[in-house]
């Protein structure tokens, strides 16, 4: 019976650390998601006239970086799930846009998957496979965007979407 009760004891224990390990955290990087809008019918539009959905990247350094052959994603278990273009740059302290409305016909830089307005991750990841940045936004129905506040550096909240401009607003 001893023998039984240290083998239950040992094997929860084994249960209980191998289940607090931590997933990696993204690196500090100069380019990061910034502003997210799964919630678009009347805020802006692309190049066609539609409201989709849209993500806005920001790079945190003075020079302007080459993002060609990174990735964007709503999948932890796919983060390659749609690569930046060629020639893909933002430049410093800038903004980009890219066009969540799974349409990767039109030209620009749109996106293969739509946002949830359920919630879920977005995921900024290097042509190497590095997590740059992992944004985890809950449900919203609301024209709302999710943002950074400071541009880069703060904390997420719901907000007017400040599309393509600083979201340091009251």
């Amino acid at each position: 019976m001893k023998n039984i009760r240290i083998y239950i004891i040992a094997l929860l224990y084994l249960l209980l650390v191998s289940g607090c390990e931590k997933p990696p955290e993204p690196v500090k990087s100069d380019i990061v998601i910034n502003e997210l809008q799964p919630v678009n019918s009347s805020t802006v539009t692309d190049q066609n006239g539609e409201y989709d959905d849209w993500v806005e990247l920001f790079n945190k350094s003075d020079q302007e970086l080459d993002i060609s052959g990174y990735f964007l994603s709503d999948n932890k278990d796919k983060i390659t799930k749609w690569k930046f273009p060629a020639g893909t740059t933002v430049s410093g302290k800038g903004f980009l846009i890219i066009w969540a409305d799974g349409d990767t016909t039109q030209p620009g830089l749109h996106a293969s998957f739509k946002l949830s307005s359920q919630g879920e991750d977005l995921l900024l990841s290097s042509p190497d496979g590095t997590l740059h940045d992992d944004v985890t936004y809950p449900a919203q129905s609301l024209e709302l965007a999710y943002a950074r506040n400071p541009d880069g550096t703060g904390s997420f909240r719901w907000q007017t979407p400040t599309y393509d401009r600083t979201n340091s607003v009251p």
